[in-house]
């Protein structure tokens, strides 16, 4: 009787645990984001996803993005940067700009994991904004609108999360609809 109570409690006990830290897979660009692989394994199969790619891989940043993290990554989709001038991006991805593509890049890149509830909590405690330092060492503002969470850059451009809480196994990428861009 006493072994019978105790592996009730103890599968009760683990049942509870798992759906506590289960992690939900999302689908971002028409592919399963699983929470289990890191942000390079799933940003791969995202075909929104695809100039953000190239560019990780350009500036030699695969390795970085791989590793054990966390990181809180602000992904822009290939519309994003559709949105800058024409020939930016191929300018961006020549090896001769490569420092210049890693600080666009890692200023998407936030040291440790935050996920949308722990940015709209930092925004209430900053009373409407919270600001963010980037790994490039820049800053990013976070605010809301209404139930949408924006990023403005140092350049004052506004970037909407369109996707929130993309779970990874060395962070979370929150996929936003504008390319964010330091201070020139």
């Amino acid at each position: 009787m006493k072994t019978r109570k105790f592996l009730a409690v103890a599968i009760l006990a683990l049942g509870f645990g798992f759906t506590s830290f289960a992690q939900k897979t999302v689908m971002v660009g028409g592919a399963a984001m699983y929470p289990n692989k890191n942000i390079i394994e799933n940003a791969v199969n995202s075909k929104d996803h695809t100039t953000l790619v190239a560019a990780v891989k350009a500036a030699d940043l695969v390795e970085t993005l791989q590793s054990k993290g966390p990181f809180t990554v602000f992904a822009p989709t290939n519309a994003a940067f559709d949105k800058l001038p024409a020939g930016t991006v191929t300018t961006l991805l020549k090896p001769e700009n490569k420092k210049m593509l890693q600080t666009i890049l890692t200023y998407h890149v936030v040291a440790g994991k935050m996920n949308s509830s722990d940015i709209a909590k930092a925004i209430k405690a900053g009373k409407g904004k919270a600001t963010f330092k980037t790994v490039s060492g820049g800053t990013l503002t976070a605010w809301m609108k209404g139930k949408d969470l924006y990023i403005t850059d140092e350049s004052g451009n506004n970037s909407k999360v369109t996707i929130a809480d993309v779970n990874q196994s060395n962070g979370v990428i929150h996929v936003v609809d504008t390319v964010l861009l330091p201070k020139k």
